[in-house]
């Protein structure tokens, strides 16, 4: 067990999707003591808007004077190893944005880091928590759908299918590690581990929206996949296909299918409708069609409030939140853990050999 006050204080290094965690931290009672940007003038607006006292420019800094006991990483991906070894090494537990790392070897020395230290870690994969994804979860666990043979998913966002549309790090492999995998692929990677198991093996190809943008600050070409289609092997022996895009133009949308010996599950949430963050599951029994399936609410009206970023951290960060903070109660890390993270990464790894191999298949 770790004692921690009622109300513990986080600290957030990172402030473009790290502002959704602050409403998140605030709805489960936490104190939101330091912000950190290297904008500083932006992050005070930020600190002043949700009542937060410090603000940092630098994260050393910031783990340093702020001592908070929570740290959420939600900066570059190139940066997560080293702010993360550094604030377990003063004592605090640790949220990461995913992907968790740039790779295997540094995703491993993150979980080590989190063991030495006996601090909590665990993985921003917040996309479990939408109230029929859940649902799905447990139809799984009660049989709902048997001995799987095959399922699908995508995951498509139009963030970037305007050629006009400013380039940003994302587009930069050398602090992204991925482009639309490590934006969106990683969550779909993780939604088919926790649902069904390891994946043993995957093929993949990717593509570039507009490949003569370059990277803001570096000059160089962009070179980070704006979409990608990827097939996999679970380890049970089922089939996996899933698209990801950040370049599909008028869509954001996630879906999933899976088609099995006793029945079939069909998941889709889309953000453009009404109270999009509950999700919407239909099932398939043995005979019969799909069918909906309601799921528990599980959150409170205000969820809704806010404006997009601050909705997102309500309604599938502050669910994660509630789970890590417990974690931290009981001195061990839950899933989604820095293991959960590192699992994700390796098929990452994977899925960037098989696209550099024109779509070899590659066992992870």
């Amino acid at each position: 067990m770790t004692t921690l006050s009622e109300s513990p204080s986080v600290g957030i290094i990172g402030l473009g999707y790290g502002r959704a965690h602050i409403s998140a931290f605030q709805a489960n009672g936490c104190r939101v003591t330091a912000l950190c940007q290297r904008d500083v003038a932006a992050a005070k607006t930020i600190a002043d808007r949700y009542g937060v006292p410090q603000v940092f420019a630098r994260w050393e800094e910031m783990l340093d004077r702020a001592r908070p006991d929570i740290v959420v990483i939600a900066t570059p991906p190139h940066l997560h190893h080293p702010i993360a070894l550094q604030a377990f090494a003063a004592g605090a537990h640790v949220l990461c944005e995913k992907p968790l790392a740039m790779n295997r070897a540094e995703a491993q020395a993150m979980v080590d880091a989190a063991a030495r230290a006996g601090r909590v870690g665990m993985t921003g994969f917040n996309w479990r928590f939408p109230a029929a994804m859940q649902q799905l979860h447990a139809t799984l666990a009660d049989g709902g759908v048997g001995r799987v043979f095959h399922l699908a998913a995508r995951w498509y966002g139009s963030r970037l299918a305007d050629e006009t549309v400013a380039p940003t790090w994302r587009m930069d492999r050398a602090q992204a590690g991925h482009g639309a995998m490590g934006d969106m692929g990683v969550h779909v990677i993780d939604i088919v581990r926790w649902h069904f198991g390891e994946i043993a093996a995957v093929s993949a190809q990717g593509g570039i929206a507009y490949p003569a943008k370059t990277v803001p600050g570096v000059g160089k070409a962009t070179d980070a996949e704006d979409y990608c289609v990827v097939t996999a092997r679970l380890a049970s022996g089922g089939l996996v296909t899933f698209t990801v895009s950040r370049a599909a133009r008028a869509m954001n949308q996630q879906t999933m299918e899976a088609y099995g010996s006793e029945g079939a599950l069909q998941y889709r949430l889309d953000r453009d409708k009404p109270r999009w963050w509950r999700g919407e599951l239909f099932h398939a029994g043995k005979e019969g069609g799909f069918v909906p399936v309601k799921a528990p609410a599980g959150l409170p009206k205000s969820a809704g409030e806010g404006d997009a970023m601050e909705v997102v951290g309500k309604t599938t960060i502050a669910p994660l939140v509630k789970r890590f903070l417990a974690a931290v109660r009981k001195g061990r890390s839950e899933s989604p853990s820095f293991e959960d993270g590192l699992r994700a990464q390796l098929v990452l790894d994977a899925v960037l050999e098989s696209i550099a191999s024109d779509g070899r298949m590659v066992s992870i």
